[in-house]
């Protein structure tokens, strides 16, 4: 979060940021894209889970929630389908000479879909109600570079104050003082907590996350819970994304096999998730449209620090290592996955700047049995592992986790000779609450991240850092290690690419070490679409590009 500005921080061929991104340029994502108020105006339906929390966008940190939100939320910058930021409700995002404030310009004309106009309050207000901790927003860290978040994490904060770095200059304009330098916020803010909301928000939050006034290229239409959520293209739309489809429909199901029937039998239109049974088959099934190819999304499962044994001492450090190594995930990929996945290597992805798979302290990441043995040897002589004692990893049901996990607990099982299960639960929602409310105090649980934003920090930052545990974010094991938050600060303040990517390789090889989560696999960008769909595509995050898909 605090780089140089002449940083360059996405993919391939992303122009440089250069103090302001209104040189990034570009009017769609796609050539020849239908215009926002033409094309097809017919419904698409897709695979997606239950949000397990409101429509809120800084209470949203899971694809269930996140998925209608992102296309109902238009922010300051949007990222194109390579990952590539390109201004949206900003006209211009500023820095000064050492990238500690901010000026944002808003461009003129847009509106919430209840037809108020979006201001810098809009944004200003936004965010600070998301900072407070009185709130209990899950998105909370992301805004802990600016200015006056200190003062808004005491017991005894107003939930209406706010943060003192944000000024409000004049109708289209507004400043954001950081704590130190940062070229990085300006694709940060690309990022869903970062939403504008409409002043009807602050009146009633609760009915809001059940019904949201939006600002993007779809509106909000109806939530049927654990059915359905219906968005329509919102013709009022001012930005570039050229929407070719009258909506999306988010439809929840209970078992992703019963979802691929549907889109074989043209019930239902796209699927992102493959079931186990269908893996070797999708890509020559006839009836369907199928994608595989490598994604953004790294597949892992947590060790929460309050876990018995796995503590953040050293009987936690060496059971992690052993647990890890005593994973054939090589055989998974191929036997389970039917490569749908790739060889994981660091904690972020292949597709992102900054990956490596040469880091320091990845070997942990091979199949070691002797080594595991070793190393889980040495855990029991400070506090022995007993019979009683049993590793599980939770997971949700409806997910098809059920043969990954079942081959990852059979391998540590029968390495380690320990008893070990998976611990499935029906439902994401319920998988989810479990995780937010810290009930898994005696099991590891599936998590996994799809980016924010294109850059090691969006991996990192959210998932490990301190200011992202105890429910600030989406730390969900209270991972707390200040060498390796340093070492973020260090990165963010970088002065070039190169040697921010370094010193973020530095803070993986922390993980190697403690490793608070234990990567499995890349999760390769795949599903399903219905023949008659067209515009079935995925995007750089590895989520269908829900404006292109038509009939």
């Amino acid at each position: 979060m605090k780089k140089q500005s002449v940083l360059t921080i996405a993919a391939a061929g992303m122009c440089s940021m250069a103090l302001l991104l209104s040189a990034c340029g570009g009017s769609g994502d796609s050539a020849g894209s239908a215009d926002a108020k033409g094309g097809n105006d017919t419904m698409i339906s897709v695979f997606n889970p239950e949000p397990a929390n409101p429509l809120i966008p800084s209470m949203t940190n899971e694809v269930g929630g996140g998925n209608p939100i992102d296309i109902l939320f238009s922010k300051l910058v949007r990222f194109d389908d390579k990952g590539k930021p390109k201004n949206e409700i900003a006209k211009e995002i500023k820095a000064n000479d050492d990238n500690t404030q901010y000026t944002v310009t808003l461009k003129d004309g847009w509106k919430f879909s209840d037809g108020t106009p979006v201001t810098p309050q809009s944004f200003t207000k936004a965010w600070s109600f998301a900072a407070n901790a009185a709130n209990k927003q899950l998105g909370s860290s992301f805004f802990t570079d600016i200015k006056g978040f200190d003062e808004l994490q005491g017991d005894d904060v107003a939930p209406d104050a706010q943060l003192s770095g944000l000024k409000v200059v004049d109708d289209k304009t507004f400043t954001v003082d950081l704590n130190e330098a940062s070229s990085t916020f300006p694709i940060q803010v690309g990022y869903t907590a970062f939403a504008p909301l409409p002043e009807s928000f602050y009146k009633d939050t609760k009915a809001f996350g059940e019904k949201p006034v939006t600002v993007g290229p779809y509106k909000f239409d109806s939530w049927s819970h654990n059915k359905f959520i219906k968005v329509v293209k919102d013709e009022n739309y001012k930005g570039d994304v050229k929407v070719k489809n009258g909506g999306i429909e988010f439809r929840a199901y209970l078992d992703p096999t019963a979802a691929f029937r549907d889109v074989e039998a043209g019930h239902l239109d796209v699927l992102d998730t493959i079931p186990s049974s269908d893996r070797r088959t999708f890509q020559t099934n006839s009836s369907v449209q199928a994608i595989n190819d490598p994604g953004s999304v790294l597949q892992m499962f947590t060790v929460p620090t309050y876990m018995k044994h796995f503590g953040e001492d050293q009987e936690g450090k060496l059971r992690r290592q052993a647990i890890s190594m005593a994973i054939d995930r090589n055989a998974i990929i191929k036997k389970v996955l039917a490569d749908t996945g790739q060889e994981v290597h660091d904690f972020t992805s292949p597709v992102i700047p900054g990956y490596s798979k040469d880091i320091k302290g990845s070997d942990v990441l091979k199949y070691n049995p002797d080594k595991a043995n070793e190393l889980w040897e040495e855990a029991n002589k400070i506090s022995p592992w007993t019979e009683a004692d049993s590793f599980k990893i939770a997971y949700n049901a409806d997910g098809a986790h059920k043969e990954v996990y079942d081959a990852v607990t059979n391998s540590i099982k029968n390495t380690l000779k320990i008893n070990a299960a998976g611990n499935p639960l029906p439902t994401f929602n319920e998988f989810r609450s479990n995780v937010q409310n810290r009930k898994f105090t005696d099991s590891a649980f599936r998590s996994g991240w799809q980016p924010d934003y294109p850059s090691p920090e969006s991996y990192l930052l959210s998932n490990f850092a301190s200011s992202a545990a105890d429910g600030k974010g989406s730390n969900d094991g209270d991972y707390k290690n200040p060498e390796f938050d340093q070492l973020l600060t260090k990165a963010a303040s970088a002065k070039s690419l190169d040697e921010a990517n370094k010193i973020y390789q530095q803070a993986e090889q922390i993980l190697f070490e403690d490793l608070p989560a234990i990567p499995l696999y890349y999760r390769n960008a795949n599903g399903i679409a219905a023949k008659d769909i067209q515009g079935f595509t995925f995007n750089w995050k590895g989520v269908p590009e829900y404006s292109e898909l038509s009939k």
